[in-house]
């Protein structure tokens, strides 16, 4: 399950990076928004994915889940949400300002 899990990661982060690469402002935010995904997948995986009873019966259960990875994916979903959000506004600015989401035309003129 491991490595089915890596390579999902590794597709994440491949199409992220690409998304980033290149010069539209919208895919660059969603080329970010795939990477926070992969980092939240490879969070998880590298806490191991362990089977057992849920964290909250307390010391009679003989194997638990691990409460700690998820509780900082949940942070990490919640913040990368409000961030991507904030981007999307920009974007949408930037395009109603300036007639474009193209990062050639929005990085304006070298006064040389």
């Amino acid at each position: 399950m491991e490595l089915y899990m890596s390579l999902t990661i590794g597709v994440l982060f491949t199409v992220g990076v690409y998304l980033i690469l290149s010069k539209s402002l919208l895919r660059i935010i969603l080329g970010t928004s795939l990477l926070t995904h992969g980092v939240h997948l490879l969070l998880l995986t590298m806490s191991r994915l362990k089977t057992g009873s849920a964290p909250l019966l307390g010391e009679k259960a003989a194997a638990y889940v691990d409460p700690l990875p998820q509780a900082l994916i949940l942070t990490s979903i919640v913040i990368s949400f409000g961030v991507t959000s904030f981007f999307f506004v920009l974007a949408y600015k930037a395009y109603q300002k300036l007639g474009t989401d193209d990062m050639e035309q929005l990085r304006g003129q070298d006064d040389e």
